[in-house]
């Protein structure tokens, strides 16, 4: 039994890296060792689950049909493990993802301690501005902005961020500084996902919105606001991302007197299956970074 659980282990891992030698190094073993383990699996099941290559590795359909059974009945013992232990340690590997920026703004930084207090868990993250399938990319806890649209998913509420409009100093002194929203047409506007489709102002009970046509438009958030700190536009980012360049004055805010609104952030998990111990850990560490 034990033979057949290590072995299965080594699938997922193999599925999920993408290669032996990865999964190899991560289990103490030869590449050769864990090629011949997951051979020797596929016997017992009776079917191929790689498509082997000197280029690639790729799941066949067996074995996409295969890794979507097993991973769920993997992380239910571990977390049967970890419910007899009864000590709290989380041990095994989630993977998380988030975009990119989120992610090195916020994510990474809390890591440390959360991995001091959990030396024997492993974490993977996903960094892409594009939302993952949580089931088919095995992502444990991903952390989405803005209206959900997975209705099937279990989130939770982990705080909002403060949008801001920022640009760099040496851009407001070519262009000039807007005074009214109004005064934004006027200006090269940098659109990245992090982006609404319409700005919103309010001041004083008064609203006003406008659609931004975006000079220059980024599928990553970091594109955004390193294009701001260059000097190409203003652009509209959420406050965690811009703190470092507003504190070193590569970024000043435009339009300040005016409230720009928020996004909220949730964490979610995968439906279908009961969410990670160590999944809701982190996600309940997570709301340290929405502290005030």
């Amino acid at each position: 039994m034990s033979d057949r659980l290590s072995a299965l282990r080594l699938f997922v891992r193999v599925a999920r890296a993408g290669n032996f030698s990865r999964a190899a190094r991560e289990f103490g073993l030869s590449q050769p060792s864990a090629s011949r383990i997951v051979a020797t699996l596929e016997g017992e099941i009776g079917a191929s689950l790689f498509t082997r290559s000197t280029r690639a590795l790729a799941l066949t359909e067996a074995g996409a049909e295969y890794l979507a059974r097993v991973e769920p009945v993997l992380a239910a013992l571990d977390e049967a493990d970890h419910a007899a232990r009864g000590t709290g340690e989380l041990r095994g590997v989630i993977r998380v993802a988030a975009a990119s920026s989120f992610m090195v703004h916020a994510v990474i930084p809390m890591l440390p301690d959360f991995l001091k207090d959990h030396p024997r868990l492993r974490v993977e993250l996903l960094m892409n501005d594009l939302r993952q399938a949580l089931i088919s990319e095995g992502v444990d806890v991903a952390f989405r902005f803005g209206p959900l649209d997975d209705s099937t998913a279990t989130a939770r509420r982990l705080g909002s961020i403060q949008r801001v409009l920022v640009a760099s100093p040496a851009y407001l002194r070519r262009a000039g500084r807007p005074k009214v929203p109004a005064d934004l047409n006027s200006h090269a506007l940098l659109v990245g996902p992090m982006a609404a489709d319409r700005w919103t102002f309010e001041k004083n009970g008064r609203q006003v919105s406008l659609r931004p046509e975006g000079r220059l438009v980024v599928s990553a958030n970091e594109g955004a606001v390193a294009a701001a700190v260059a000097g190409l536009g203003i652009a509209s980012t959420g406050i965690i991302a811009a703190r470092k360049p507003l504190a070193n004055r590569k970024l000043v805010r435009v339009l300040p007197d005016w409230e720009t609104g928020s996004v909220e952030v949730h964490a979610v998990f995968p439906a279908g299956r009961a969410s990670k111990a160590a999944a809701r850990a982190l996600a309940d560490h997570m709301l340290g970074a929405f502290a005030d």
